[in-house]
């Protein structure tokens, strides 16, 4: 259920609802004017409580309280935003979104948020954005006695001086975004079972009919056609055959700039014949979540019309060890004529991408970007919260990390060393497409890079978190939706 959010009237001390929450940031609970306000309704019972329970505001941190029936609402909320290292946008996002999912997990109907006040129009849309993400729940699967009785209906919005155009525009839009973010979780969410490459295939056709974007999709027969051979080996081994779709999307304008996004789409990853333990095997559904995120971003540019034109594509395909698996020690051309040796058929993603960035780099963009659930190195490196990304364009790397910040989504630039291009040097073909244990995940990029030709790249090694195994500011426990955010400031940062 997506809550309506209103435009309060009125004090916030007057606001009909089950819960308020505000917005504390570090070490500023005794200068705040909307906690003083709430504390002096309740005869100074709120700071008195709150210092017993040593809150201080830390990012994510979360004091609940009754209002003793001395309010309208009966439970006041108090949320940690951190520091003023993080961007006020982000900030807000992830205050909207945990306020909302404690509100739901409380029980709660309607929920009135204190905003600060002068709040710009950017952190106004953040916040519709956080009430979305933080309403999100994945039920398609629970039975009437696993599903939730209740839902919040309604989140009230207090503290602006008035009901404005713009501000009326800002919410609306980040009412669309967010539900193309909860368009991702879904995606990544849906079981193998569902999610095949084919029925990913017909979701993003659905998105390009309902936006009005050009489609094309090719099935095993016409990725064999077109020359994908590397795509066309990993899916080899599964019944559910191998898809690769194109939207694009062309402004009424002439376009400012080109870009593609380009998403590993893995419905499900068993390892192939180097087949994967069973522990976490479970998991491999989310290897597709590179392209549900391409996925969440097309369907957010139906809302935001940019003036950029956008190709979005996605490789698709299931890794499975059947009898016409592919097999170490293989050899296949690929889209743009160099030939790969196989090493290990749970490498399987990179090579679906090479096709898909020679495809990409047809098209002359003026910056290609994927995403990938790709090395588990990555996650070594840099644990489970944050992603890598790889590009060898300083200028590109600049405005995704800003694009990043803004998103509030945790990024890392990492190497492109080209010592460790001699890893991948093959005896019998042009390259083989893996590398030594150690640098798994810049070896992985290097490869990559090979396919890429003249264009601008970035890739993104998303692997980490992509799944959470608990909620944290915006993102909820299972699927987040990560990337989707950090692509979108990125692609209204070209406009």
């Amino acid at each position: 259920m997506i809550p309506h959010i209103l435009i309060g009237k009125g004090v916030l001390e007057r606001q009909k609802a089950d819960f308020v929450a505000l917005p504390i940031a570090m070490g500023t609970l005794g200068t705040d004017p909307q906690f003083d306000r709430l504390n002096q309704a309740v005869d100074g019972e709120l700071r008195a409580l709150a210092q017993q329970a040593e809150f201080a505001g830390r990012a994510d941190q979360v004091f609940e309280c009754t209002t003793l029936g001395r309010l309208p609402q009966q439970r006041i909320l108090l949320v940690g935003t951190g520091t003023d290292d993080a961007r006020e946008e982000a900030r807000m996002r992830n205050f909207a979104a945990v306020a909302v999912r404690h509100g739901a997990n409380s029980g709660a109907l309607r929920l009135a948020l204190a905003l600060p006040p002068k709040l710009a129009v950017e952190q106004l849309r953040a916040v519709a954005e956080g009430v979305i993400l933080g309403a999100y729940r994945f039920t398609k699967y629970l039975t009437s006695e696993r599903s939730p009785k209740r839902q919040i209906e309604t989140v009230i919005l207090c503290g602006l001086p008035k009901e404005t155009v713009s501000a009326k525009r800002a919410i609306e839009v980040g009412q669309k975004i967010g539900q193309a973010v909860t368009l991702c979780r879904d995606a990544v969410n849906e079981p193998s079972n569902v999610m095949t490459p084919e029925r990913f295939a017909h979701t993003a056709s659905n998105i390009a009919r309902r936006h009005g974007f050009r489609a094309k999709v090719l099935d095993a027969r016409g990725i064999d056609r077109a020359g994908m051979a590397l795509l066309s080996a990993v899916g080899r081994g599964s019944r559910n055959e191998p898809r690769f779709v194109h939207l694009t999307y062309v402004p009424k304008s002439r376009p400012k700039k080109k870009i593609v996004f380009l998403g590993k789409g893995l419905t499900f990853d068993s390892g192939g014949l180097c087949i994967k333990p069973a522990a976490g095997m479970d998991e491999m559904k989310s290897d597709m979540a590179g392209a549900a995120a391409v996925l969440g971003v097309m369907d957010a540019i139906g809302a935001l019309t940019p003036p950029v034109e956008v190709h979005g594509l996605f490789v698709l395909a299931e890794n499975m060890p059947d009898g016409n698996a592919y097999r170490p020690g293989d050899v296949f051309g690929s889209l743009d004529g160099k030939t790969v040796e196989i090493i290990n058929t749970d490498a399987e993603g990179r090579l679906a991408l090479a096709d898909g960035l020679a495809y990409a780099s047809k098209l002359r963009p003026d910056v290609i970007i994927d995403a990938a659930t790709l090395t588990g190195a990555s996650m070594v490196a840099l644990g489970k919260s944050c992603s890598a990304y790889f590009t060898a364009d300083e200028g590109w790397s600049s405005r995704f990390k800003l694009a990043a910040q803004m998103a509030g989504e945790s990024f890392w630039q990492m190497p492109l060393l080209a010592e460790l291009r001699d890893q991948l040097k093959s005896d019998v073909a042009d390259l083989k497409h893996t590398g030594d244990r150690f640098g798994g995940a810049i070896t992985a990029a290097m490869f990559l890079k090979e396919f890429v030709g003249d264009a601008p790249w970035i890739h993104c090694d998303i692997a980490g978190p992509v799944l959470a195994d608990r909620p944290k500011n915006m993102y909820p426990k299972g699927a987040t939706g990560h990337p989707v955010l950090t692509f979108i400031r990125l692609l209204e940062a070209l406009g």
